[in-house]
């Protein structure tokens, strides 16, 4: 009885290794859920040009969606964006650079010192009203208005 019991058990953890060693035609596994192409969204760019607007228009944000945009510096002025509440509402995947990616655990603010351009992927978490905007500024031009619904 034991014997068989066994035998049993055995043949039980071999089959699937079996099935999926001689299944070469269905797709391994890929990305799912949050990462996955269906749930990932391209922002407009954020510009960072002297006395420009850094957007045309607020962004509304779904918690949970895989976002992509670019900051694009034309290198006319020393310009920096800050929003360490939006930062700290969102999961940031990573941070590319001329190529270079960057995966950083946080983020407070970035700067463009000369003409250049990131890409920032992240996905939105925390449902509420944040910003982006230059630092010192006043006008509303300088600022991006974001909302995580």
């Amino acid at each position: 009885m034991k014997k068989s019991t066994a035998f049993a058990a055995l043949l039980a953890m071999a089959a699937p290794v079996a099935v999926l060693a001689d299944d070469d035609d269905k797709p391994g596994f890929g990305m799912a859920g949050l990462l996955s192409a269906g749930n990932k969204e391209d922002l407009p760019p954020v510009i960072l040009s002297a006395g420009m607007p850094l957007a045309d228009a607020p962004w509304e944000l779904k918690s949970g969606t895989y976002y992509e945009f670019e900051i694009q510096g034309d290198g006319s002025q020393e310009l920096a964006l800050i929003g360490p509440e939006f930062f700290r509402a969102i999961w940031i995947d990573e941070i590319v650079v001329e190529g270079l990616e960057i995966r950083p655990l946080g983020l407070d603010s970035i700067e463009f010192d000369e003409a250049g351009e990131m890409e920032i992927g992240f996905v939105a978490i925390k449902p509420g009203s944040y910003y982006l905007k230059v630092p010192g500024s006043t006008g509303e031009t300088q600022r991006l208005e974001i909302t995580i619904k």
